[in-house]
């Protein structure tokens, strides 16, 4: 079974694929600075996102120690 951390770490991959992907595609095809700076911040947003989703740490749960 696919846990959801699998599945967040897959889907950012995707994420990072897909954005790299388009940019490079309207990339051939021309864009203007504006386009390119959008562009590699779009990359670099999705990049970030999936660093941090496999860097990131579950919260840590703490035992209630009401009801004792």
């Amino acid at each position: 079974m696919i846990s959801k951390k699998d599945l967040a770490e897959w889907s950012s991959a995707g994420m990072v694929f897909v954005s790299g992907g388009l940019a490079g595609h309207y990339a051939s095809l021309g864009m203007s600075p504006v386009q390119w700076a959008g562009a590699a911040a779009a990359v670099l947003g999705s990049v970030t996102v999936a660093v941090v989703v496999r860097v990131w740490q579950a919260p840590v749960k703490a035992k209630s120690s009401v009801g004792d």
